[in-house]
């Protein structure tokens, strides 16, 4: 499962908007700095860690008009000895006709990968700015964008963060050891140094404070949750969790495998390959009977191996069939574990089509339908495609941040260090200590990476004795990865987002305490 969704999160995510031309923001005076210089007669690109430029401009959320500043550009990573190693690129935007810093509330936004940047949940999700897309989330032309009608920015002030060597953060000094970043514990570390220098620097400690974070970026604000409160004591309200990784959680092969089920059962849902009893019934109400399967018979049946009857085998398959789309012959052939690889081969094989990893509604087409895997990643190809003309458009465009530098969809973060990933039980504890920190869980039933039902699977292990139960939440979306591709789980998703902050924030004086 890890290795899955690392390899998921290697690519990974891509968004993008394409619509009428934006309005010219406007520059406030004395406020900008060049991203980079050329010295006369030196032609090499200068990375400054330490830039920004400032842009104000006003959006429609809801009907409401509401205007804001955006804050673009680079603060430093700077080591023990106060050293800049890096400087990460940021987006910074803020109401401005809230002057009461200390009850707005505060979102920094990380993406996963681990080597993708802020770009996917910023002009696909919550920022002020959305790309063209269409209403189930493909790619069209003329790529562009247009104003968010449902971005949150009418309710919580939005920080997006690229990590190092994504967007345009880089690597300050040839001698700065890469180790300082690209692992689990490392990436936390220097993330929540980073962190708290943008707080200080922007005055925000006094706001409510949430996290959100996406794919592997779910590790990072896990992990984050209890770095802040322990190294920086910066205490948090919520956290947000898109797409959730397995979080250091341990499954063990046969239980991570049974787990599965759920998800091929939406999918197979989906593309019409139930039973009539299944198929003629809405996806949320066939799904329970799948998950009480998985839970109460696969997990037992696939764990006790070969001291399983060949009888009991036969019928473990032939409900796995039923709820999978999958033959019968395919499930014994690999003894009752299907990986999602074959699976994703499989399901259509004989229509002529493979399906998405990240969203399996996506379709794709191999050289030769024999194979046991797809040639390729038909959903992320399509978001890539999708994403990457906007978000260069709108940083020139309309953030008025000019540069040489190439933004980094994906960048190289290997070899990248997983060891000792524990950030479920490091969020778990953060909960624990924090009665005030909330939980929401976003997962769309499409997402074969990081599938929906796995991240159920992280909160009844997270909290065995059910003790935090009333502050976390589950949300399910009939999409995949990035659930907000599609229009109507944008629209729904968004508010759940509200919802979540606004009750994440405790009424003035309330005691934090248990």
């Amino acid at each position: 499962m890890k290795k899955l969704i690392l390899s998921f999160c290697a690519l990974l995510l891509i968004l993008s908007q394409t619509i009428a031309q934006p309005t010219k923001p406007k520059e406030e005076p004395n406020k900008q700095d060049k991203p980079e210089e050329k010295k006369s007669g030196n032609y090499d690109l200068v990375f400054n860690p330490d830039a920004t430029v400032i842009t104000t401009n006003s959006t429609s959320i809801n009907g409401k008009q509401i205007p804001y500043k955006a804050t673009t550009g680079t603060l430093p990573v700077w080591d023990e000895n106060g050293k800049a190693i890096a400087g990460l690129f940021f987006i910074y935007y803020e109401r401005t006709d809230v002057k009461d810093k200390s009850t707005r509330p505060l979102v920094i936004s990380f993406n996963g990968g681990p080597g993708t940047a802020s770009v996917w949940m910023h002009i696909g999700y919550t920022g002020p700015y959305l790309l063209n897309i269409n209403d189930e989330g493909y790619p069209t032309q003329p790529y562009g964008y247009s104003q968010n009608p449902y971005s949150i920015l009418d309710v919580a002030d939005i920080l997006y963060v690229d990590p190092v060597n994504t967007g345009y953060s880089r690597i300050v000094g040839k001698d700065t050891p890469k180790e300082k970043f690209f692992g689990v514990n490392a990436d936390i570390k220097y993330l929540g140094d980073w962190i708290n220098s943008f707080v200080s620097r922007y005055d925000r400690w006094a706001s409510p404070k949430f996290l959100i974070g996406e794919s592997y970026g779910t590790v990072r604000v896990s992990g984050l949750a209890l770095e802040l409160q322990q190294t920086h004591w910066m205490y948090l309200n919520g956290v947000i969790l898109v797409s959730p990784t397995d979080l250091g959680i341990e499954r063990g092969a046969s239980t991570g495998s049974a787990l599965l089920l759920p998800y091929y059962a939406a999918t197979a849902w989906y593309h019409k390959k139930l039973p009539n009893d299944l198929q003629q019934k809405e996806l949320t109400a066939m799904l329970p009977e799948v998950e009480a399967f998985t839970m109460n018979e696969l997990i037992p049946a696939i764990n006790k191996g070969n001291y399983l009857s060949d009888a009991e085998k036969q019928n473990i398959a032939s409900q796995m069939a039923r709820y999978s789309g999958i033959s019968e012959k395919v499930i014994l052939q690999n003894n009752l574990s299907v990986n999602t690889n074959l699976f994703w081969k499989e399901l259509l094989r004989n229509e002529g089509f493979t399906i998405g990893r990240l969203d399996s509604r996506y379709k794709g087409i191999d050289k030769q339908d024999y194979g046991e895997r797809p040639d390729f990643n038909a959903e992320l190809t399509a978001w890539l495609h999708a994403f990457t003309p906007p978000i260069n458009m709108y940083l020139r465009n309309v953030l008025n941040y000019k540069t040489d530098f190439a933004y980094n969809m994906f960048g190289n973060v290997w070899p990248w260090d997983n060891k000792n990933n524990r950030v479920g039980e490091n969020l778990r504890k953060a909960m624990a200590i924090n009665p005030y920190l909330h939980l929401l869980v976003q997962s769309g039933y499409y997402d074969g990476a990081c599938d929906y039902f796995n991240a159920k699977y992280n909160l009844w292990q997270m909290d065995p004795a059910g003790k935090l139960k009333d502050r976390m939440s589950w949300e399910g979306y009939k999409s995949g990865h990035m659930m907000y591709l599609r229009k109507e789980d944008l629209k729904t998703a968004t508010n759940h987002l509200r919802e979540f902050i606004l009750k994440a924030i405790p009424k003035e004086g309330t005691p934090a305490m248990y």
